[in-house]
């Protein structure tokens, strides 16, 4: 049903709303429907012998178990690489700002010279740097201890579902390279967008995780479990520290992600790979890199997608990856949550033809079986009054501004929203080739979908915004809010701005469906408990309100299945560790803690919980 639509987009979109976003009016206690009456008027009091009895939980987690044979989704790289241009394959080292020998081969523009130079450049913003943690090489993984692996105490109240998934339903978590990897400086890689957003931030940490040498045990803790998904990014700047076409592949890179492959799917596994998370090479800046921080007039900082070599080195990167690690992964991500680093008009563009001649390339020329989408970071915008009519146009408004700029053409082959081109100055207008071309190139809609955001109109004092980009507002010209109407919170508040509304998760996934017409994933979801980093690590480990969030969300999204016909192919938790969430280490997002003096990981809860929700449903 790729780009069929039966309604324009407005009128579902309205439609929908108009639907299901009703006020239930009620008065009296909660009703008990799942309980029959009960007959007894009275209870009945007696004495028993007391007897101690074993009241906690004694199972252990289901490991995922070694496959028996490999499944392939295209050809190896051998029958691939005529596909891309040929290029050069060499080494480069480490970056020590400390170092006392210095390269000396300036003859060659892509040296181990040039390469220092890219960091030298980069250096007066990478204040007290230091990439080096405890390790400098791969530490081999042991196995998991049973003592480890012994489920947690189940919550009082729990899921009362009795649903299962679709055979073949997609679960895992999630980690990128910026926030778990470390090693920024090591074996080759370049400086990145990620760097420079390090320097001005609480925790100037270029060490993180250091899942770059610890990641086989990374995978090792996540199989044990019973993860069956891994979902992880490839950094640019590892690949082709030069980042242009032409300059060499780092060969110490592709022998890394091809072993990590490789263990994933040793191990039981299936890889996930995504190709950009918010890490754009810093010579897509040239010399203004203090532009990340510049106000955009579309999303919210500057990924340099609008840069005019853009599309032809990210498309260049994108088929290098492919060609040498297709016939392993089913599930590509060309852009993370493309919006929230989409500068301008031109930003926007260059994103989804970069996509789509990626999905092309894929689908035409590698003959991949596997599926490639991109991730959405749009939270879905939900009228404060469903009854206004002002705050249902302006929820309409916002959803066509986050959601449809990407959906439409991609999804449908449909123009872009008029909300867009009225308030984004410098839009790229698509031609009808461009939309043939572009039409249906995605195998699945990929949301990020933590929270909502609730909507309503501005007031006469916050207007004029629609043509005024200094205002704070602007573009999408709304009030956003997590409160409702009737003054309460849509749900319990997090660290950041997450809160837990699982149900408007189910009127979101309704939307994307019954508008888009795409398979969904629900690529990223997340919650990180407030003030969790200040707790003892006991009560970190008993992470309830986590948990709640997942199998919340999780018992929404099987009412979509099967009672909304929603077809949901998987679900991808954010994040599988504790990890550096861009400023600093305090907003604590993951299912496993760590201890930043030892590296050491222990699982949380929430990991046992999620993981058994989704095999006791399967």
């Amino acid at each position: 049903m790729r780009g069929k639509i039966l309604l324009p987009v407005f009128a579902v979109l309205n439609s929908f709303v108009n639907a299901q976003e009703k006020y239930v009016l009620t008065t009296g206690p909660t009703a008990r429907s799942q309980c029959a009456a009960t007959t007894a008027v009275s209870p009945t009091f007696s004495f028993s012998t007391f007897a101690y009895t074993q009241s906690e939980t004694y199972r252990y987690a289901i490991s995922v178990p070694s496959p028996t044979s490999t499944e392939t989704f295209a050809a190896p790289f051998s029958a691939l690489s005529s596909l891309i241009p040929f290029v050069a394959t060499t080494t480069w080292g480490s970056w020590d700002p400390n170092a006392t020998a210095t390269a000396t081969d300036f003859h060659d523009k892509y040296g181990s010279a040039s390469w220092s130079a890219l960091w030298e450049n980069a250096r007066p913003f990478l204040n007290n740097f230091t990439s080096t943690g405890i390790y400098s090489t791969t530490v081999s993984p042991t196995p998991v201890p049973s003592a480890e692996l012994i489920l947690p105490p189940r919550d009082y109240f729990g899921p009362t579902d009795c649903y299962n998934f679709p055979d073949g339903f997609i679960y895992g978590v999630a980690g990128s390279a910026a926030q778990i990897e470390g090693a920024t400086s090591h074996e080759g890689k370049a400086p990145s967008a990620a760097d420079i957003i390090a320097k001005d931030q609480p925790s100037q940490d270029y060490v993180t995780d250091e899942n770059y040498y610890l990641y086989k045990q990374d995978i090792e803790r996540l199989a044990a479990i019973g993860v069956k998904y891994y979902s992880f990014s490839i950094p640019w700047t590892r690949i082709l520290p030069f980042a242009v076409p032409g300059s060499p592949v780092n060969q110490q890179a592709i022998d890394h992600y091809n072993d990590l492959i490789d263990f994933v799917i040793a191990k039981g596994m299936l890889p996930v790979v995504t190709l950009i998370h918010f890490d754009t090479p810093l010579q897509f800046y040239a010399a203004n890199v203090s532009s990340l921080y510049d106000k955009p007039s579309v999303g919210y900082n500057n990924g340099a997608y609008q840069n005019e070599t853009f599309v032809d080195a990210f498309v260049h990167y994108g088929k290098i990856v492919m060609t040498h690690f297709a016939d392993r992964v089913p599930l590509w991500v060309t852009f993370n949550e493309a919006f929230t680093y989409c500068q301008n008009g031109h930003a926007v563009d260059s994103v989804i033809k970069a996509h789509a001649q990626l999905y092309h390339f894929y689908h035409e020329q590698i003959n991949g079986t596997g599926k490639v989408g991109m991730k959405y970071s749009n939270l879905f915008g939900v009228p404060l009054d469903p009854l206004n009519t002002s705050h249902v146009e302006a929820a309409n408004d916002y959803n066509n501004f986050q959601v449809a700029i990407f959906g439409n053409p991609i999804h449908l082959g449909t123009d872009y929203p008029a909300v867009y081109k009225e308030r984004v100055p410098d839009y790229v207008p698509l031609t009808k080739e461009d939309l043939d071309y572009i039409k249906g190139t995605a195998d699945f809609w990929g949301t990020d979908a933590y929270t909502i955001a609730v909507i309503s109109p501005l007031s006469a004092s916050e207007s004029p915004c629609l043509n005024t980009p200094s205002n704070i507002f602007y573009p999408e010209c709304v009030q956003q809010s997590w409160g409702g109407k009737f003054g309460w919170n849509v749900g319990y508040a997090s660290q950041t701005y997450v809160y837990i509304t699982p149900t408007y998760l189910r009127h979101y996934l309704s939307y994307l469906w019954n508008t888009y017409r795409s398979p969904i994933i629900v690529t990223e979801f997340g919650f990180p408990v407030v003030n969790e980093a200040a707790l003892p690590l006991a009560q970190q480990l008993f992470d309830s309100p986590r948990s709640q969030y997942y199998l919340s969300f999780m018992s929404e999204i099987l009412k979509s299945i099967w009672e909304d016909g929603v077809q949901v192919l998987g679900v991808i938790a954010w994040s599988f560790v504790d990890n550096w969430e861009f400023g600093d280490f305090t907003p604590h997002y993951g299912m496993q803690t760590v201890d930043r003096t030892t590296q050491e990981r222990h699982y949380k809860k929430s990991l046992f919980d999620f993981v058994d929700f989704i095999q006791a449903r399967t």
